[in-house]
């Protein structure tokens, strides 16, 4: 990790949603390559682009984008 890494959950996000890389791009004027890129870890949102992201989704930033990695899902023991 370099520091500066910003992981993000955009992919389930859109899975949940059924919402295409194309479509999501559409939504927020932006090439769908630009969302692979987000997606794979190598491209950072601006803080605009995260909040439309978060926008889009209808949830808070925080769901979407971490500084830390996201745990795995199904990973977290619960007593």
């Amino acid at each position: 990790m370099s520091g500066e890494d910003v992981y993000n959950r955009i992919s389930m996000l859109r899975a949940e949603r059924g919402v295409s890389r194309k479509d999501l791009a559409a939504a927020l004027g932006v090439h769908y390559q630009t969302i692979g890129y987000l997606e794979r870890g190598e491209y950072s949102p601006s803080l605009h682009l995260a909040l439309r992201i978060a926008e889009y989704f209808d949830v808070p930033v925080e769901i979407v984008f971490s500084l830390t990695p996201f745990p795995r899902l199904g990973s977290e023991v619960v007593k």
